[in-house]
């Protein structure tokens, strides 16, 4: 892998992290949150070195902030920061998944399947705040079966088929048959 100029290896997770990549699993329920604690702490989870002080205390203050600013900038519908994540509806549990990889800053985010399990209205939310991350620079890797989203979003699409590449395809030139024909190739 390539990343700004200079070849990198990823043998784990972390190294992915420490990387600037980050991944938001389809099963955000499971692998994405911690459903038992509340927002503020799902959401510096990613980074939680960075809110700890020298001597193991964690800095509050901090995390509040970041936490507040992640609700304020991803319009998370919450009486507050405190909420327990399970009490949130899948659209809002999603975004502060979003939110836990932007406090850690990651340079490219990698969303598998980002709209499962949650409501249309939801979904255009989901949608708008992936365009304006990647308006901002970001990088947006996503991983969709849902042929109407992977059109309606992507500027590249890869096609694969048994864990390899059979196509790519440029947003103009897609179209679900194209997309079907290299999703088929064996």
């Amino acid at each position: 892998i390539i990343l700004n100029n200079k070849k990198i290896q990823i043998k784990s997770p972390k190294d992915a992290v420490k990387n600037g990549i980050g991944y938001l699993s389809e099963d955000r329920k499971r692998y994405g949150l911690v459903l038992g604690l509340d927002i503020e702490t799902n959401v510096v989870m990613a980074n939680f070195s960075d809110y700890i002080n020298p001597i193991g205390f964690v800095k509050t203050g901090k995390t509040s902030k970041a936490a507040t600013e992640s609700v304020k900038e991803l319009a998370i519908k919450t009486p507050g920061i405190s909420q327990e994540v399970k009490n949130l509806s899948g659209g809002n549990q999603q975004k502060v998944v979003i939110g836990k990889w932007l406090t850690r800053d990651c340079d490219i985010l990698i969303f598998d399947e980002p709209t499962r399990g949650i409501d249309i209205g939801a979904k255009g939310e989901i949608y708008k705040l992936l365009n304006e991350l990647a308006s901002q620079g970001k990088s947006i890797i996503m991983i969709s079966s849902e042929l109407p989203e992977v059109l309606r979003m992507s500027h590249r699409i890869i096609v694969m088929c048994e864990g390899r590449i059979t196509g790519e395809l440029s947003n103009e030139e897609a179209t679900q048959e194209k997309i079907m024909q290299y999703a088929t190739a064996r």
